[in-house]
């Protein structure tokens, strides 16, 4: 009598807890096949960041080059900045994410200095990324803005560009901080500051003084100077990017892995344990025959 009572009821039971791991089971293995392929992704990407790292460190040592001469022209004639100067600032990035914190780091190197220099200033953006965060506390200051930038190897015709742009846009300054990412190795970069000067800056200082120098010849060659410096800051900032984008997918690929490994021990065990129920019920029920 009381057999034949219990039975459905274990019957019940057995249903409810088989219902309850299949469900679980079913969405263990949707999770767990979705971050295998959230690996394999993150490993492409990271395989394709280490082949564009070498080319972009080549093209980087180029930069240097043609970036040490000129800042070493504003460092042998003694350039200072003039009294009550008009400043702008150029904070260098690009429109590609998933690098970890490359644009961060430009973006909040850009506001200190506009701290330390305790005025509003005038701020031009290279790169989307770093206009997005710009934007949330100097929206008003950000003068121009470029898109389209680090999908390849910086040029320096894009450089050009970009300075016609700039001096074509109307804003007048004595002094252009460039802001950009300085690769010190595979592994680590820091935000760094070029300043670019005037044609008035440059003939305040006693080296330029001494020669006769026409005023379009030294026009002509701040801008040469200028353009220099942004393309030297775009590629070095193009290489960091490439380097911190390899770094970040490595991580990432590693994260899947340990999350793989975790999510099959317990995916196995929910199993093991549905089986476990299952086997209980049959025995339950045999006993109860």
């Amino acid at each position: 009598m009381f057999a034949s009572r219990a039975q459905p009821v274990a019957q019940t039971l057995s249903a409810g807890i088989q219902t309850r791991n299949m469900g679980t089971l079913r969405e263990i293995q949707l999770r767990l096949n979705a971050i295998k392929n959230i690996g394999k992704i993150t490993k492409s990407m990271k395989m394709i960041a280490s082949t564009k790292v070498s080319k972009a460190q080549r093209a980087m040592e180029s930069a240097r080059t043609y970036g040490a001469a000129s800042a070493s022209i504003y460092k042998n004639a003694h350039t200072v900045p003039l009294e009550n100067e008009d400043k702008v600032y150029i904070v260098s990035s690009s429109d590609r994410g998933l690098c970890g914190g490359i644009h961060s780091s430009v973006a909040k190197a850009t506001r200190r200095l506009i701290a330390e220099d305790g005025a509003s200033s005038g701020i031009i953006v290279l790169g989307d990324k770093a206009k997005n965060q710009m934007s949330r506390t100097h929206r008003s200051d950000i003068q121009l803005s470029f898109n389209q930038i680090g999908k390849a190897i910086p040029t320096f015709a894009e450089a050009c560009a970009a300075a016609d742009t700039i001096k074509t846009s109307g804003i007048k300054f004595d002094t252009a901080t460039i802001i950009y990412n300085e690769f010190t190795s595979a592994i680590a970069y820091e935000a760094t500051p070029i300043n670019v000067y005037s044609p008035e800056a440059l003939k305040a200082t006693d080296a330029f003084a001494a020669y006769e120098m026409d005023d379009e010849v030294l026009e002509n060659y701040t801008e040469y100077l200028f353009a220099n410096n942004i393309y030297w800051g775009l590629v070095e900032g193009h290489a960091s990017e490439m380097s911190a984008k390899r770094t970040a997918m490595e991580n990432a690929t590693k994260n899947a892995g340990e999350m793989v490994d975790r999510l099959t021990m317990t995916y196995n065990r929910s199993r093991q344990a549905a089986i476990t129920s299952e086997l209980v019920d049959i025995i339950t029920g045999a006993s109860a025959l």
